[in-house]
């Protein structure tokens, strides 16, 4: 028999066992939540351990909060006490409190709960009955006491599973009270990060005028809505006061300040859509629209959207029925319609009926709001136009430059030789999950033939790209964007990335700088985030931009490989593996071999998301790390230095 034949026999002998297995003993029920603990991510997302926002800590405690806020938006309740102290956290509001009969199937069985037909809540941020639910499942521990006219309900679970409830008298005030505590073996390690807490519930205060919201003992409450959002969080002087107008379902505040980019804060029912969706789409054009229009007629200037947008400083929040989301971290709105609904028809029959687009709703009403604003606030208008003004020649002076820069590059080839594209990219055709697949993509920004080689063999081609810069790029933060544009590395990586024109048009969803561990790849690592902080500082608010993390150290037996990426790692690997031990340090990548390196940039691959809040000061921080404050940076460097010891644990 050939080989090829007996491999055929054992695939049929194979199959034919699998077969003969699969009986009624295979098919198995999840009760409760069980599906919740075993498939965690499809549900809150990440899980992490407490170093990101968008890690799953900070989604339960958000699922809990979301219910009490939905309370308040339907007129029950003006004060939320949030307590967050070492692990445990627990949240009282003062709505209607769960119906008293119904508390365990509120937290523990899916596909309940009273927001499935809008009559209870309107415009909610949870409408697929999974929050509560989720926050029980992934809890080691998790108690709720639902107040009701004297009565009290409760009960205590133990991850998901009941461990007792029952009913009794109080006196407390209406309301419901959660307690939990994250599973820390789903939640490895986590810690609350207060700061990420502390700019969650300010945002809620700043959507919720009325609502105060008390956390760990300190008050939080809006009187002006997101214009107090945009005033504290603005850390340069805009060009004029902010614009705010508000509706019914809809507030907007914009102004313009020095920075590059577009800084516009979303939100939708009360939740924060970091990566914006429709209803961000929808006022970045209303705006560009509108003042168009405007200053059309005003001054019979014919703007360019860019130049309109560019530097623009912002927040949007619109209340809409059944929000769709991209996933239950809610971070993107899907939705097209303000609202769909399902009426019945005189003959009995029923039929679907759709209000207003997100867009047509955003555009009509900034049509006329801002429009109005800008003829009874003639004073702002010299300002505003001046800016535009000048984005409008700073662009057009750079897009010659790039222009040629491009050119002059096709004809050289440097283009294809610095960058190796992915497979996605060359597709004309791509299936229906295009965007899914899009999620996928990421790109490593790397410096000398050495280092892009080994990734470029062990990276997947399918989705991931290498960059390979030459040498260290120059230092943004002292140079004019005229410079850069004249500068082939930063302009190749422009047109790499696809930035030339709108941040929308961005090629990958990760961009990952990876350089070597040693003093020049800390170098060129800060010099390529300076360049995104100053000009493109989106990509960084918008969680696109990465650094990766790689191994310090082999060390092996033999028998055993260990890579570790810290001191700490390495010791560990020594006490497993006690014998013979041998300890390579890698002092750069082109030092690891590319069948080594693919176990570092797959699935599992190591990587810090450089993250930039509202409330940072980008320019403070540029000046700090890369400006001629020599003396102070001398000082910092001094007080952080790592001790004798440590430096040769590094570097062994």
């Amino acid at each position: 028999m050939t080989i090829f034949a007996r491999l055929c026999a054992f695939k049929n002998m194979a199959n034919e066992i699998i077969q003969n297995n699969y009986g009624d003993d295979n098919i198995r029920t999840l009760e409760g939540v069980e599906h919740i603990r075993l498939r965690p991510g499809m549900y809150i997302g990440t899980l992490g351990n407490g170093d990101d926002q968008a890690d799953g800590i900070y989604v339960l405690l958000k699922e809990v909060v979301d219910n009490s806020i939905d309370e308040f938006s339907a007129g029950y309740g003006k004060q939320i006490q949030i307590s967050v102290s070492d692990k445990e956290v627990s949240v009282r509001d003062f709505g209607r409190g769960i119906p008293l009969n119904s508390v365990v199937k509120a937290v523990s069985i899916l596909n309940t709960g009273g927001k499935y037909d809008s009559k209870g809540y309107k415009k909610s941020v949870g409408l697929n009955g999974v929050g509560l639910k989720a926050v029980n499942a992934l809890s080691s521990h998790f108690y709720v006491e639902a107040y009701r006219d004297g009565m009290c309900s409760y009960a205590e679970f133990a991850a998901g599973k009941l461990v007792h409830d029952g009913m009794k008298e109080t006196k407390e005030k209406n309301g419901t009270y959660v307690k939990f505590i994250p599973d820390e073996n789903l939640f490895v390690g986590y810690n609350y990060n207060i700061e990420f807490v502390e700019s969650m519930i300010k945002n809620y205060s700043y959507l919720k005028k009325g609502l105060t919201l008390n956390l760990n003992g300190t008050a939080y409450k809006s009187e002006n809505g997101l214009l107090d959002l945009i005033n504290e969080k603005m850390s340069e002087e805009p060009f004029y006061a902010p614009i705010h107008i508000a509706g019914e379902d809809i507030e907007i505040v914009i102004t313009h300040g020095s920075s590059y980019g577009e800084n516009i804060t979303s939100f939708v029912n009360g939740q924060n859509t970091r990566d914006g969706g429709t209803h961000l789409a929808a006022v970045r054009e209303a705006v560009s629209k509108t003042l168009k229009e405007f200053f059309k007629t005003y001054s019979k200037k014919d703007f360019d959207p860019q130049d309109i947008r560019q530097g623009i400083i912002g927040a949007i929040s619109i209340q809409i029925q059944e929000p769709i989301f991209a996933n239950q971290a809610k971070t993107k709105l899907g939705s097209t319609y303000m609202w769909t609904a399902e009426i019945e028809n005189e003959d009995g029959t029923r039929s679907s009926e759709q209000g207003p687009t997100i867009r047509s709703f955003v555009n009509d009403f900034v049509k006329t709001n801002l429009d109005n604003y800008l003829h009874m606030h003639k004073e702002i208008i010299p300002a505003l136009q001046d800016k535009i003004v000048s984005s409008e020649k700073e662009r057009q002076e750079i897009s010659s430059i790039q222009k040629k820069t491009k050119e002059r590059n096709k004809r050289s080839s440097v283009y294809n030789k610095k960058l190796r594209d992915c497979k996605y990219h060359y597709k004309d055709k791509l299936p229906a999950a295009k965007e899914e697949l899009r999620e996928l993509t990421s790109i490593f920004i790397t410096e000398g033939d050495s280092a892009s080689g080994t990734i470029t063999k062990a990276r997947n081609a399918e989705t991931q790209a290498v960059f390979s810069l030459r040498g260290k790029p120059i230092n943004s933060y002292k140079e004019s964007r005229k410079k850069i544009a004249e500068n082939e590395e930063l302009n190749l990586l422009i047109n790499a990335l696809g930035l030339e024109e709108d941040i929308e048009d961005l090629r990958y969803n990760k961009i990952i700088v990876a350089t070597d561990a040693d003093d020049d790849g800390m170098h060129i690592r800060m010099l390529v985030l300076t360049f995104f902080m100053k000009y493109h500082p989106d990509l960084i608010r918008r969680g696109h931009v990465y650094i990766l993390q790689t191994p310090l150290f082999r060390v092996k037996n033999k028998n055993t490989v260990r890579y570790c990426y810290n001191a700490e790692e390495k010791e560990a690997a020594i006490k497993e593996l006690k014998t013979k031990v041998e300890i390579t340090r890698f002092k750069g990548l082109g030092e690891i071999s590319w069948d080594e390196f693919t176990g570092f940039i797959g699935k599992d691959m190591r990587l810090d998301k450089v993250r930039l809040s509202d409330e940072e000061p980008i320019s403070d921080i540029m000046e700090f790390y890369m400006g001629k404050n020599t003396t102070e940076r001398q000082e910092f460097i001094i007080q952080n230095l790592r001790t004798a010891q440590e430096l040769e644990d590094v570097n062994i």
